[in-house]
């Protein structure tokens, strides 16, 4: 009879983070399977004590990642899957990114926050709200302060505001296409035509909302890049960095939105063609068509 592995330690949401920068040590290293670990050395270089690096371990232990050495602490079983647990911590990383975005957008988090406010609400380990931090500055809706703390930006936060978005971009972006300047940014517009099309083949079903927000809104940049008119190019790019977190509280369904995606390839072909006639034509419809399903009472 095969003897039963360990079981599950209990888990904590500071030994959760632990086992993952544990795990990323171990693959960022590239350790081999047998070299030892031991507590005191992790708890020194996490800057924690034992006690939760020992859960850590055991945790890794369920997974075959570590096994136990007895006296001598743990050592690597199965160095390649830490990956298993890096995605996991990837997809949480996620789901806390979107909790930020919902909890900003309905009022719940301040104008102005510290770092130590944001890793007690949302359970993160300093190098986890770094990343976030970034990464939400980057897409340009939270700043950090001069002296201390950061401060999140103006943002889109009514359906109304949404809605009037949509009527801007509906003037703007097909105008733009008709603009004496356009030229067509052909590799610019492959690439997205692309990425669309990987999109309608399957990644539509697993890819997140932010990634795929990311995605459309590169396509319609590059359109609107193309007329060489920086208004339209700033204007567009502003409103994209308001409507962000909205984008993330409406809900568009998949289906919906693989058929959005193919309307973005019959939009690239019509200027690839040099059909802008038509392709200002069908922005339009497209633009109004997406508006729709996203503005209606219960897409929200």
């Amino acid at each position: 009879m095969t003897a039963p592995g360990p079981s599950p330690a209990p888990q904590t949401p500071l030994s959760q983070r632990l086992a993952a920068q544990i795990a990323q040590i171990i693959r960022s290293e590239n350790i081999a399977a047998g070299a030892r670990l031991t507590e005191r050395s992790l708890a020194e270089r996490l800057r924690v004590s034992r006690s939760p690096v020992r859960a850590a371990l055991r945790h890794l232990e369920t997974i075959e990642v570590v096994s136990s050495a007895g006296n001598r602490g743990f050592v690597v079983s199965n160095p390649s899957k830490s990956a298993m647990l890096l995605e996991a911590d990837g997809a949480h990383e996620e789901e806390t990114y979107l909790a930020i975005a919902r909890d900003r957008l309905e009022g719940r988090v301040p104008d102005r926050v510290t770092e130590n406010e944001l890793m007690r609400r949302y359970g993160l380990s300093r190098s986890q709200l770094t990343r976030m931090l970034h990464r939400i500055a980057g897409e340009g809706w939270v700043e950090r302060l001069p002296g201390h703390g950061w401060e999140f930006l103006p943002m889109l936060t009514s359906l109304q505001s949404y809605r009037d978005s949509y009527r801007f971009r509906l003037i703007i972006e097909p105008a733009a296409i008709l603009e004496p300047n356009f030229v067509v940014d052909r590799p610019g517009l492959e690439r997205c035509r692309d990425q669309q099309r990987k999109l309608i083949a399957g990644d539509i079903w697993t890819i997140s909302g932010a990634a795929l927000f990311q995605l459309n809104r590169a396509l319609h940049e590059t359109i609107i890049e193309c007329s060489q008119n920086p208004f339209f190019i700033e204007s567009l790019r502003r409103v994209d960095h308001l409507r962000r977190l909205f984008e993330y509280k409406v809900a568009l369904d998949r289906k919906r939105a693989a058929h959005a995606c193919r309307e973005h390839i019959t939009l690239v072909d019509l200027l690839l063609d040099d059909q802008r006639e038509e392709a200002s034509a069908f922005m339009r419809r497209h633009l109004s068509s997406v508006s729709a399903a996203k503005t209606r009472g219960d897409a929200i």
